[in-house]
């Protein structure tokens, strides 16, 4: 099995032309995207994936998709060998997916920050304005904000300030934004493999902040069994206290996940975006990925995006997670 779908996305500000090194005007492409691969277990190492891919890719270029794209994890060795060394994609990009477990105590939102939900016009005017030029951003960002299974945009600012509501009037403060994806109703998750030592030690985490939520102790959720997930997306600021405002933001999104019986809290940033220090997570239950881009067909105007160099940021739609 496998599935794939089309849409039309920025390739970043360092998309340069190849003749003269010169940015085009409009920095759009149509990107086709890999999913769902599945092989049964009983007929791996017969040549199926690659026909799939292959098939797939015929689909694409029917549709007059110019890119196609993967994702999967670094140390996925036969999906990285099936895309790079079978099929022709180029390792392209390596973001890492930040996941942070859900406490059973809530998690204090910082008073020096104040958090605004946006309405969905305004979070597609704040983010076409600010976003439009980030690598991967989709052209239809409304059809994402609108989509039942995103729980809103939240943007914010210094506390004290101004009352911003969907454009920023102040272009030297500083103010970020995120926005949240109900993957709960989409899909569940669950670890397996874990020894039954690391099983009785994660439960020991969950008793005691439980019985002493005051003394705020980091517990370990269960993930064991099957469990849900919020997803972040659209996370970006400026100004010198950015960071800050993701931090309080993430505490939001994480009383939020609480809330909805979430285990974790997850986002997905590139490997230099300057504002993932701001972004609470778990070293050990955050994988590096790796994004796969190969060339369908040449593009309007002469652009190669598979060799331009990465971007700070880029935007992860979180209808591909």
């Amino acid at each position: 099995m496998i599935r794939g779908t089309i849409k039309m996305v920025t390739r970043g500000v360092n998309a340069l032309r190849q003749a003269d090194d010169v940015s085009p005007e409009i920095n759009t492409t149509k990107l086709a995207f890999v999913s769902g691969l599945r092989v049964s277990p009983f007929y791996r190492r017969m040549g199926i994936g690659l026909k799939l891919v292959q098939r797939l890719e015929e689909w694409f270029l029917r549709n007059d998709a110019v890119y196609s794209y993967v994702q999967t994890e670094n140390d996925n060795i036969a999906s990285v060998k099936l895309f790079t060394e079978k099929s022709g994609y180029s390792k392209f990009r390596t973001p890492t997916f930040l996941v942070n477990p859900v406490f059973n105590h809530r998690v204090t939102v910082s008073r020096r920050v104040k958090i605004i939900k946006l309405a969905p016009s305004d979070a597609e005017s704040l983010y076409r304005n600010r976003f439009s030029t980030t690598e991967f951003f989709p052209s239809d960002i409304n059809s994402i904000l609108t989509n039942k299974l995103s729980l809103g945009t939240y943007l914010a600012v210094p506390r004290g300030g101004d009352n911003v509501s969907g454009s920023l009037p102040d272009q030297t403060g500083s103010w970020a934004v995120i926005s949240i994806w109900n993957s709960k109703d989409v899909y569940r998750l669950q670890v397996k493999g874990a020894s039954r030592l690391k099983r009785m030690l994660a439960k020991s985490t969950r008793v005691f902040d439980g019985a002493f939520p005051f003394l705020k102790i980091p517990s370990f959720p269960n993930l064991f069994k099957s469990f849900a997930m919020h997803f972040m997306y659209g996370i970006g600021g400026e100004g010198p206290r950015a960071a800050e405002m993701v931090e309080a933001l993430c505490s939001h999104a994480h009383n939020l996940a609480r809330k909805s019986g979430c285990a974790v809290v997850a986002a997905e940033v590139a490997s230099c975006e300057p504002l993932r220090v701001g972004i609470p997570h778990w070293k050990v239950l955050s994988p590096e990925d790796l994004w796969c881009l190969k060339r369908l067909r040449y593009d309007d105007d002469g652009v190669d995006w598979t060799k331009s160099p990465p971007g700070l940021s880029i935007f992860v739609d979180p209808r591909e997670i």
